[in-house]
């Protein structure tokens, strides 16, 4: 297999990208699939933002290319992304240009309600921060819902368990 393969999971703050994407990495690990995983939310987080690049994207694309070049040289082919906004129709220029031109994307949304995604943000959320995740969630959630490209998998995590979610999103790939 020579043609990169990224699973790209968003979803608004609170609704279980990360926790999915490491359920989804040991059911690919227990079938002895190849994989990596990266959490998206890292590769920007730098403060204050670089010069010329207020949103982050330029050092997070320049991350992502210089993670994946690592992982390429070792000859994995698959990867796990993590990160709110990666369904977006905007990022696939940064995941062709990071991961090669005819990679393939696949997009799934973890949704869940208002009222499920406060409980798991206030119970996560110790620091200072959670009205300001909490006020970005929901205006995310509503950004995503509104633009993510039809081919977009959506996964409902209210009341489910993180094993039948990450089966729902590892069906999606066709990696199993």
């Amino acid at each position: 297999m020579d043609q990169a393969e990224a699973l790209l999971i968003g979803g608004r703050a609170g609704v279980g990208k990360t926790t999915v994407g490491w359920e989804v990495s040991a059911m690919l690990r227990a079938a002895a699939v190849r994989h990596c995983v990266i959490e998206g939310d890292y590769l920007g987080q730098a403060h204050p933002a670089p010069e010329g690049d207020p949103r982050r994207s330029g050092i997070t694309e320049r991350n992502l290319t210089a993670v994946w070049s690592n992982y390429t040289e070792l000859g994995y082919r698959r990867l796990i992304y993590t990160n709110t906004v990666s369904v977006l129709p905007e990022t696939a220029g940064m995941f062709q240009r990071a991961l090669g031109q005819d990679v393939r994307l696949v997009r799934v949304l973890l949704t869940a309600s208002d009222t499920t995604t406060e409980v798991r943000l206030t119970s996560r959320e110790v620091g200072s921060e959670l009205e300001t995740e909490l006020s970005s969630s929901y205006r995310k959630a509503r950004l995503l819902d509104e633009h993510a490209p039809r081919d977009t998998v959506r996964v409902a995590t209210d009341g489910r368990s993180v094993v039948d979610i990450a089966k729902d999103v590892v069906a999606a790939t066709g990696w199993l």
